[in-house]
């Protein structure tokens, strides 16, 4: 019979994480459910069946599967050849473009949407610099966005989800054995039948695993769509329901829909990965199999990755340019400069209010999330308690659940007459909850690595000198993985700064409004300078991001990337 460890602390942290969990992941989740399938005492798929009748509907359904796609795919024919330069040749630079390869990730679509707007609107500085330069007709612009804006939410998807994709294949590359490749070389294969043959059945794991988050990630993507003002989408008729959500059942029914197809993608990826046999004999070491890059192909290479690199940061180079411009109006660059508007954003309004508000969130977020972290990393590799497999799967559910089922659950299912826990009145505490849960999964990988790679014996001598458990680990082991912790905190914190589905969802009032949901609201005002003021916020909101993520990546090193593949 297994003995477990129960002593009281193990069984106060324990009670801690069931108290929390059941909190603010499963009540939610069933509250929804429960809505879904018929509010009263009677089972029904009623409301799914009116979803599915109503056109408008079927048509957000149709656009967001559409979307998450062609966003795939796309993302696929990008990631494979820069996957295959990167795992198979030795170039100048090549640790560089590693690195620059996977900066488009950390900058927010949402706020990049802002400047792909304003480069590829009918009146956009790409039409407007083709009519200057005589190549397009004065009246007659070219619609980039396609649709009202179905084209530019896919072109900024693919711009900012490619190097998830990238992450996955070109691990899954650099494990292919190079052995098996000069076999079939040997025996005739070379080119596209080698790809086909051997390359491909080999990196379908890493493929899978990537294409799945960008699927779930393009198609739960709120803000996007809000910016391009294209509300035919099941994120924004989910956002739209929250209005009604106690008179009209529909958006339960779309949470929900969401929700199944998430598990559906999870569980048919397991049987299909799992149905078939990947091993190879020994794994591959990329190094003996990397080929030194001539100069013509480094210069290839280079063109490659640079152009793919530098069309990704376009969009957020031209929302630095609106930060800073008077008017801009008409023309290919703004008529007129100033830094007025980053003095608005640091001023004493709503604007300013609203990056204290985002640093208080998101630092206590990152709190709550090192606590959270530490005691679950503890009693996974320290104690051995029933059902740590349930306890790791909870750890890592949020991974799999997009924020804004997350959030469309926690207005529904805390609409109190307690005023600090209904959002409707008070947000932060939600906000705080909401931050943290969904990025819970990042520093539960950092310390349950830093616990794993320390030896027990210091522990062990220190309960034999009677320590008691906690003192040991404040005392002992939180010392030795402080550098995991710390990068742990650091990647919570930085991603809950530019949240965007919770914030829009959560932040109902003005004065609780976090970074991106002012942006949002500075969107939808009259003013003229309303746009660029955003702007100048989202470039704040960036470059703590980007400080934040600098940070990390010097303490992590290598190890950060992993941090972003299934």
């Amino acid at each position: 019979m297994k003995r477990y460890d129960l002593d009281r602390w193990t069984l106060a942290f324990l009670g801690l994480l069931v108290a929390f969990f059941a909190a603010f992941l499963l009540y939610p989740v069933t509250f929804m459910l429960r809505r879904a399938f018929g509010a009263g005492s009677e089972f029904t798929f009623e409301y799914f069946g009116l979803l599915l009748d109503s056109p408008l509907q079927r048509e957000a359904l149709g656009n967001s599967l559409a979307i998450a796609a062609l966003t795939t795919f796309a993302t696929t024919l990008l990631a494979l050849p820069l996957a295959h330069w990167m795992t198979r040749y030795e170039f100048r630079g090549k640790a560089l473009l590693g690195g620059l390869i996977l900066v488009p990730m950390i900058m927010p679509p949402f706020v990049g949407a802002i400047g792909l707007k304003q480069l590829l609107a009918r009146f956009g500085s790409v039409n407007l610099a083709l009519m200057n330069l005589g190549l397009l007709p004065q009246d007659k612009p070219i619609d980039w966005l396609g649709a009202g804006g179905f084209w530019g939410i896919v072109i900024l998807q693919i711009l900012s989800l490619y190097p998830i994709m990238f992450l996955n294949v070109s691990a899954a590359m650099a494990n292919i054995d190079p052995a098996l490749r000069e076999a079939a070389q040997n025996l005739g294969a070379g080119g596209w039948r080698l790809f086909r043959t051997v390359t491909l059945p080999l990196i379908l794991p890493g493929w899978f695993a990537g294409a799945i988050i960008v699927f779930i990630w393009a198609f739960t993507d709120l803000g996007t769509p809000l910016i391009f003002g294209f509300s035919r989408v099941v994120p924004v008729q989910i956002f739209d329901s929250i209005t009604e959500l106690n008179t009209n059942p529909m958006g339960y029914a779309l949470v929900v829909f969401v929700l199944l197809l998430v598990v559906t993608l999870f569980l048919v990826s397991k049987r299909v990965l799992a149905g078939r046999r990947y091993e190879m004999i020994a794994r591959g070491h990329t190094a003996s199999a990397e080929t030194p890059a001539s100069a013509r192909q480094t210069a290839l290479i280079w063109l490659g990755f640079g152009g793919v690199i530098g069309l990704a940061l376009l969009p957020h180079l031209a929302v630095v340019v609106q930060s800073l411009s008077a008017r801009w109006f008409f023309s290919v660059l703004p008529m007129a400069w100033t830094t007025a508007n980053y003095g608005e954003v640091f001023g004493q309004g709503l604007t300013g209010a609203s990056i204290r508000n985002s640093l208080f969130y998101a630092s206590f977020s990152a709190g709550l999330d090192l606590l959270l972290g530490v005691v679950i990393a503890w009693l996974l590799t320290r104690r051995r308690i029933p059902f740590a497999n349930v306890l790791d799967a909870l750890a890592m559910l949020p991974l799999a659940l997009p924020g804004l089922v997350l959030a469309f659950g926690y207005v529904a299912g805390f609409d109190f007459k307690i005023s600090w826990l209904n959002p409707r009145d008070n947000p932060t505490l939600l906000l705080i909850v909401s931050y943290s849960v969904r990025r819970l999964p990042y520093i539960v990988r950092s310390a349950y690595a830093g616990f794993q790679q320390t030896s027990v014996t210091l522990e062990e001598a220190s309960a034999n000198l009677g320590a008691s458990p906690l003192r040991t680990l404040r005392r002992i082991t939180l010392p030795l993985v402080m550098a995991n912790l710390v990068a742990g905190t650091i990647l919570t914190f930085s991603f809950a700064m530019l949240e965007v589905s919770d914030s829009l969802i959560l932040a109902m009032r003005d004065q609780y409004a976090p970074i991106t949901k002012m942006i949002y609201n500075l969107l939808g005002r009259i003013e003229p300078d309303a746009p660029s003021v955003a702007c100048a916020l989202g470039v704040v909101g960036m470059a703590i991001l980007s400080a934040s993520l600098l940070i990390a990546g010097r303490i992590l090193g290598r190890k950060m990337g992993q941090l972003f593949r299934a």
